[in-house]
Order: C-alpha cells, then structure tokens, then sequence
C-alpha cells in the first residue's frame, strides 16, 4: 500500500506543477521519476539507468515516428494540401458531421497502426477542418484521440490484444470480431465527451493553424494531398497481415519487402517523401524552412513523450504490477477483475500494451476458476482488459503527450478533455463487455 500511496501523491504533484505552477511537463515528469524512484527505495545507478532506459526505448520507438510525422504536416500545412483535404472530407460529409468523420477514421486507422502514429499522421487533417467547417479543434482531437484508442486496445493485430490472445489461448478472429463490436460504442462515447466538455476547455482554434495565402490559387489535388498519408497507413498496415503467424503474404522476398516497407519508420519516411512534392503547389522560393519547423515542433514533443516514458519505467522498475496483482488476484469477480486489474495498471504504469500483457499473465491461471475457460469467454476476458487498459490514458502515457502537444492543449485542459473521455471510454467498454457475456455465454 505504501508505493500505491507514493504513487498516488507524485502524480497529484505533477499536476500541481503543472496546471498551478506551470512547470514545463519535461520538467515536471523527470522531478516525478526521480521522486518515485527515490521514495521507492531504489537504488541510484538502477534510478538513473530506468529513467534514461525509459527515455530511450520510448523514443526508440515514436521519436522518429513524430520527426517525420510533423514534417509531413509542415508540408500539408503551406503548400495547401490539407485545405482540399479538409474541403474534401467536408463535401462527403457534411460540416456539422466532421468530428464523427475523424472519429470513425481514428477508428479504422488503428486497427493496423498504433494510436500514437495515427494521431501523430492525422493531427495536421484535424486543425484543417477545423479551421475550414468551424468545429472547435478541441472536439475534433479528442473525436480522433479516442477513435484511434477503441481499436488500438480491443482489435487485433495490434499488439497488446494481440500478447492477450496469445497469453489467453484464445481466438484471434472471435476477438476482432467481438471487439469491433465493443468499439463502435466505446468510440463514440469519447466523441461524445468531447462534445459535452467542449465549451469548459477555451481551446482557441485560429492559433493552432497555419493560415498562408498563397500567391497562386492553384491547390494540390485530392490524390496528392492523401498519399503522405494514406500510404504510410497502407504500408503499416500489409506489414500486420503479412506478420500474421499463417504468413499469407509466405516467407520469400515479396514478404521480406512488405515488412521492411511497413516499417512504421520506413512507411512514414516514404511518406515524408511523397509530402515534399507538395511544394511545387505552393509557389515559394525556400520551402526548407518548413523542414526546419517541422523538426522544430517534433524536438518539443519528442523530449516530452520521452519524459513521459522515462516516468513509466521507473514505476515498472518499483514492482508496482506486482503489487496490483496481489491485492486483487484473490477476488472472483468475473470480468471485472481483469478490467480492474488492467485499469490500476494502466493507471499507475501508462502503457496499455504493458498492461494488457501483465494482466493477462495475472489472469490466465485463473480462467477456470473465474469460470472464464471458454472460447466466447476467453476473448471476452481479453476485451475486458482492453476495456481496463484504456482506463485512464494521463501524464505517465506517452499517447496523452502526444495528443495533448499536437493539439494544443495545455496539460489542464488535456486531463478535462482527453483523460476523462477516456474514463468513460472504459467504462462504457466494460458494459459493453459485460451485456455480450450474457448473450452469448
């Protein structure tokens, strides 16, 4: 109980110097990892080595991801390309239905990619719209935060369902097909939430975009303007299929080529590419400084997704999982001990991938017991921990970074828009969750 209280009041601290003393998130993360590690009894050179690890392999796996994500942006942003992508997305839709637009394309995007790239790519589409159909950018980033994050917790290949299936020995295609079902509601109830805390988040729009008129009113065309992004997706996502353990794709070159192509490095860095022709549209004798502020808007967000992950990997370091674990493994409450389980982790760790993986391994000796060994249960019991996963995404998750930097929120109005949409998120997940399992069980 002591680490769980030690835990509890850094993370209140953190958001006092954040919110109150405006303390730079960068700045404030690493003061939580050095305090949580300190008071936890670690040992110096093991702190010192989780915070730099943590750093690292964070941004071992988004830092270039973001770098290329925000030049792409650039691009879309002075040469016009996400003006007629905006303008596009708005004549198929319709103004007033732009954010479920971007919710359901969150939604579809993440089943292959994961949520922190998604957004990453998508982020220049939403300030677009926004500034084009009026709807605040508030409601738009949350509509898309919390599309991306229903598949990326509940529909395989990602990877965390993915561990939990594998964990569980249970049935990849009767999870896609459950958890497309469970994240339809469970999307749309973040949409929702940043509907109703819209107007308590003064979230000013016009700042947060680039408006350049250009000398010339030629525009990109729709297929210009998509490729940077739709082909990184593309990309991502053949590399899932072709990973999939029946390898449809086989295991010759034309396989070795999808999977290297798909990279989500390799797939973005084409896609930096493809952004580059764009400049020709905008009649400009220097389109290197989009380059540069492009690199220097990644810099910012890099240091505080990396901050962010430095902060969960000490708290991984502290055993705290551990602790979970044993506080509640003696319950039998049914579903709800693995969405219980998964959300404290979630919680107090960050990640929704290493809180899936954990709770399975908690869980999977006591499927017979939670009476829980069934197929339809079995892949119900790794929804119900997609569900706790997800629940609740704040300042030790490097995806609430993420969002919260590329839409120009404020560490305040981050945890009233997106951290809360997700609470409820989960918890609409679980419902979900617990009413098929007295359909079909």
């Amino acid at each position: 109980m002591l680490s769980l209280l030690i835990l509890f009041s850094v993370i209140v601290l953190v958001i006092i110097l954040t919110t109150k003393y405006k303390v730079h998130p960068f700045i404030s993360l690493l003061i939580a990892a050095l305090l949580v590690g300190f008071l936890s009894g670690l040992e110096q050179t093991a702190l010192l080595a989780s915070i730099t690890s943590g750093f690292g392999n964070t941004l071992k796996s988004i830092g270039i991801i973001i770098a290329f994500g925000t030049i792409i942006g650039a691009y879309l942003e002075h040469s016009g390309g996400a003006k007629t992508l905006a303008e596009k997305i708005l004549k198929v839709v319709g103004k007033s239905k732009s954010a479920l637009a971007m919710n359901f394309t969150g939604f579809v995007v993440s089943i292959p990619v994961f949520c922190d790239s998604g957004f990453v790519v998508l982020s220049t589409l939403n300030k677009s719209l926004s500034k084009k159909s009026g709807t605040s950018m508030a409601v738009l980033a949350i509509a898309l935060a919390t599309g991306l994050y229903a598949t990326h917790v509940f529909v395989p290949p990602t990877p965390g369902p993915l561990a939990a299936a594998a964990a569980l020995d249970a049935d990849i295609g009767l999870i896609i097909i459950l958890g497309l079902i469970v994240g339809i509601p469970t999307a749309l109830a973040g949409l929702l939430w940043g509907k109703l805390i819209n107007n308590k988040l003064s979230h000013k729009t016009n700042d947060d975009f680039v408006n350049e008129e250009r000398p010339s009113d030629k525009s990109p065309r729709f297929i210009d303007s998509i490729i940077p992004i739709i082909l990184p997706i593309i990309l991502i996502g053949l590399k899932s299929i072709a990973d999939y353990p029946t390898k449809p794709f086989g295991e010759e070159l034309f396989s070795k080529i999808i999977v290297f192509l798909g990279d989500p490095i390799i797939a973005l860095f084409i896609g930096v590419f493809f952004a580059m022709r764009l400049k020709k549209f905008a009649n400009v004798s220097n389109e290197k400084d989009w380059l540069v502020e492009g690199l220097k808007n990644a810099g910012i967000i890099i240091l505080i997704t990396g901050a962010g992950g430095a902060f969960g990997n000490v708290l991984r370091e502290t055993n705290i999982g551990n602790t979970i674990g044993d506080l509640f493994s003696d319950f039998n409450i049914g579903l709800l001990l693995p969405f219980i389980i998964a959300a404290l982790l979630k919680t107090a760790q960050g990640s929704s991938t290493v809180s899936i993986i954990t709770t399975a391994a908690i869980v999977a000796p006591l499927l017979s017991s939670l009476g829980l060994d069934s197929e339809q249960a079995k892949a119900l019991t790794v929804l119900a921990i997609g569900a706790g996963a997800m629940t609740v995404s704040h300042i030790n998750d490097s995806y609430f970074w993420v969002v919260s930097q590329f839409s120009g929120f404020n560490t305040s109005q981050a945890l009233k828009g997106f951290t809360l949409a997700t609470l409820f998120q989960g918890i609409v997940g679980i419902l979900f969750v617990m009413i098929l399992s007295i359909i079909i069980l």
